[in-house]
């Protein structure tokens, strides 16, 4: 598994683990409670939801910055 900053836009709203960073996303999103037919995709990794974009980025282990 591999760590992600989960970001919506540039600001950093969430740190995960997951195999990729599509993932991370969805999983992030379903936490607070979206539907998986709610999540548009908008690139390969990233995400759109209620008109934000969402997306994730690998961070090496203890590199994540704080939320």
């Amino acid at each position: 598994m591999r760590t992600y900053e989960i970001r919506c836009g540039a600001r950093v709203v969430a740190h995960a683990k997951s195999h990729t960073a599509r993932h991370a996303v969805t999983d992030y999103l379903r936490s607070l409670g979206c539907n998986d037919d709610e999540i548009e995709p908008v690139g390969s990794d990233d995400v759109a939801w209620r008109g934000a974009v969402y997306g994730a980025v690998e961070v090496e282990e203890g590199d994540e910055r704080p939320e």
